[in-house]
């Protein structure tokens, strides 16, 4: 039951140079709809309400563009370049396709020959000084996977977006799933800790890539930032931010010779950036384990060690500048849902309709996985149960389970399709003993 006024004014707007074009798509949009009118053929009717958004300049974005959008300006904010080297991939390409419309404004975009390719060409990137950037989906997270070590042992900062869908193997390319996380976490040899984040909208996979930005710059580390089909196709309005209101992100590069050494470490165990060219900052990076503060190869087993301590505990300060994780409703009780990615829409809408037939549950919802939140624990131990909804066969619920010994409730999904509001809605009146279907 909407009106198509506004629709025949924006056709004007658009086309207002080619009159012909306007006359025509006009008249189709009023024959579709006076023709749905006319023969009834929709027996269910809605009426959809304007959305009640706060003042400002909106525009419609998918979570792909967003992404884009969001290391343009992290770019902005860093003041450096932003460089993607990226192969096409379903249902990630799009990212590659936005970001080179904006080769007039610093950005570099490489459409390499393969995944592996994409990513190497990003790590010589950000040992030139760039915000490095490299985009994919499951499959070729795989083929990366290599790369990324080399990423955490020369500790250059990259960012790695994840487009999760349907798997394994080429799978459903155009589904939506969240299989990759224990990829994400565990999918190298040896131990290489990487900083692990998710999207849970369109519009936060925007204020998310700025954040994977910052932490990879400030912390020299790789960061893999997850979204999924779902938000990649999936659109909403977001309002438009100011450039000055968004978070600074402070880069360092070293320019002083003087006691330089390439992994001596600041109080968050934080090695130098030094651009390869500044007098007396030359050095070596590659993939053979590095002499801790000197940076010479070593295969000294203390050193060893210490390499792989300094590189786990960088990670773990990362705890100390992320937010604690929020809950929505009581802050203890029966239930808690525990969420992460694009499941936040339909869980908090479950709840809501849950709540409204007398059943309560609360709900917190991670962006940080790795690491967690430090008040995480905490927050279980509030509830007498935690149910983790997830598009994948309960791989958040066994990071949880090993990490804070907690019986957590699995729920799964894994059919390339999201929850649905129902689904959760059910759920809940099954955990809490009521009447499943109601």
């Amino acid at each position: 039951n909407r009106p198509i006024e506004k629709t025949l004014l924006w056709l004007e707007s658009k086309f207002k140079k080619k009159p012909e074009i306007l006359e025509a798509n006009q008249r189709a949009l009023k024959a579709g709809f006076y023709y749905g009118e006319t023969t009834e053929i929709f027996t269910t009717r809605y009426d959809v309400k304007p959305a009640k958004l706060p003042p400002g300049v909106y525009r419609n974005v998918s979570g792909n563009e967003a992404v884009a959008l969001g290391f343009v300006t992290a770019s902005l904010r860093a003041g450096i370049p932003l460089f993607l080297g990226s192969y096409p991939i379903t249902p990630a390409s799009e990212i590659l396709q936005e970001l080179s419309k904006y080769k007039d404004f610093g950005v570099v975009t490489f459409q390499a020959e393969d995944e592996i390719a994409g990513i190497a060409s990003a790590i010589g990137a950000a040992f030139a000084g760039s915000l490095a950037l490299t985009t994919t989906s499951g499959p070729g997270l795989s083929l990366k996977t290599e790369a990324i070590g080399l990423a955490v042992i020369t500790e250059l900062p990259i960012v790695i977006v994840d487009v999760q869908r349907g798997g394994p193997s080429t799978g459903l390319p155009t589904k939506t799933e969240q299989a990759d996380l224990f990829q994400a976490m565990y999918g190298r040899h040896g131990e290489a800790p990487v900083v692990v984040l998710a999207a849970r909208s369109p519009v936060d996979c925007f204020h998310a890539s700025i954040e994977a930005a910052k932490i990879a710059v400030e912390f020299m580390t790789p960061v893999i930032l997850l979204t999924d089909g779902y938000l990649a196709f999936g659109s909403e309005p977001m309002k438009i931010p100011k450039l000055e209101e968004l978070p600074k992100i402070n880069v360092e590069f070293r320019k002083d010779p003087e006691g330089f050494y390439p992994y001596m470490r600041n109080e968050n165990l934080v090695r130098p950036w030094a651009i390869p060219g500044t007098p007396g900052l030359e050095h070596r990076i590659g993939g053979l384990e590095k002499k801790d503060v000197y940076g010479n190869i070593s295969y000294e087993p203390e050193n060893h060690e210490k390499m792989i301590n300094n590189r786990k505990e960088k990670i773990e300060k990362v705890q100390t500048v992320i937010p604690d994780i929020e809950v929505e409703g009581d802050q203890s009780g029966e239930l808690l849902i525990l969420s992460w990615g694009s499941t936040y829409g339909a869980i908090k809408e479950g709840i809501r309709k849950a709540a409204a037939d007398g059943y309560k549950a609360s709900h917190a919802h991670l962006r940080y996985i790795h690491p967690f939140p430090k008040n995480l624990g905490e927050v279980l131990k509030n509830f007498k149960k935690v149910l983790i909804p997830e598009m994948n066969k309960g791989q958040l619920a066994t990071i949880i389970r090993s990490t804070y010994l907690i019986d957590a409730i699995q729920y799964n999904k894994v059919k390339g399709q999201p929850f649905k509001i129902a689904e959760i809605q059910n759920k809940i009146y099954e955990v809490l003993g009521g009447e499943n279907g109601k």
